[in-house]
């Protein structure tokens, strides 16, 4: 099993839908999931429907790690509210398990910022965020480790 650091670019959104019942503008912010992992971006206050964020979010992964079915990222997108609880706006999910095998394989691997849809409860398309994601995965021990520098590892040692 390989770990390592999946780097998440959250870089903005457009086409949100301003659900505010009095007609006001919306403050979206995006709450991320990876697996138990939960990051959650700033908001973009006053942005409306085409806020930007450019945030970076790290994430630490293990692949394979419980099946493809838990190698996605989830982003839910909210609008934050302050005389009631925040409403929900739309979520998008992106699958990791080719970035993931990819970069196990290579040594690293990167998707460009792209965007992705945003469906809500009803699955209807309700916008679009552009995000970024790298996957770093770091050297095993069985592999040489940091080079020789590790107590212990008798694969490094000098005599």
């Amino acid at each position: 099993m390989a770990s390592g650091v999946l780097e998440v670019r959250l870089v903005g959104a457009r086409g949100l839908n301003n659900n505010e019942f009095f007609g006001g503008g919306i403050d979206p912010y995006v709450v991320m999931q990876y697996k138990s992992q939960e990051r959650k971006s700033s908001i973009a206050r006053g942005k409306g429907g085409s806020p930007v964020w450019n945030e970076k979010f790290t994430f630490r992964v293990e692949y394979p790690g419980g099946g493809d079915s838990h190698n996605k990222l989830i982003l839910n997108v909210m609008d934050k509210d302050t005389f009631s609880s925040d409403d929900y706006l739309g979520q998008a999910t992106i699958y990791l398990e080719e970035l993931l095998a990819l970069g196990v394989e290579k040594g690293n691997a990167e998707l460009h910022p792209q965007k992705y849809s945003i469906v809500s409860l009803d699955k209807s398309y309700c916008g679009e965020i552009q995000v970024g994601i790298k996957f770093t995965p770091k050297v095993e021990e069985e592999e040489g480790g940091d080079g020789g520098n590790e107590f212990g590892g008798w694969k490094e040692s000098d005599y």
